[in-house]
């Protein structure tokens, strides 16, 4: 069973999906979406899961740095029901703190530009939050 890593940001979701056997994360794409409408990607979502065969949604979940949870952690637990209820497949929120920093980072040390990332960073979010889940529960 594959997994899918999805960043949810209120324009774009970033996607990575897992091999096979659930060993690795690999960057997809970015779906642009509009958080006012929740099922503004539902078609484009809904053709990853059956052309990948995923069995699973990891959702980066960003929890402020105190461990509460702010606005936009609320918009993940809204969109990780929205998942489960439209996809039929079970989600699973992942703490992603520090994880879009970290994939600036890892942009920025391939020297990568400023156009390049802003292109990219979200899709490398998702192959982040995604690894670290499967790091994690291997």
């Amino acid at each position: 069973m594959r997994l899918i890593g999805l960043d949810v940001g209120s324009k774009t979701i970033g996607v990575a999906i897992s091999d096979a056997l659930g060993w690795t994360a690999q960057g997809l794409t970015t779906l642009h979406w509009d958080d006012n409408d929740i099922h503004s990607a539902d078609e484009d979502l809904a053709k990853i899961i059956k052309e990948h065969g995923v069995g699973k949604a990891i959702i980066g979940f960003p929890k402020n740095m105190n461990g509460t949870i702010g606005e936009r952690g609320e918009a993940c637990i809204r969109f990780s029901d929205h998942v489960e209820k439209t996809h039929h497949i079970p989600t699973e929120l992942w703490d992603e703190r520090l994880t879009t920093m970290a994939a600036e980072r890892v942009l920025l040390e391939a020297d990568m530009s400023r156009k390049k990332r802003k292109k990219v960073i979200d899709k490398m979010a998702a192959t982040l939050i995604l690894q670290s889940y499967l790091d994690q529960n291997n």
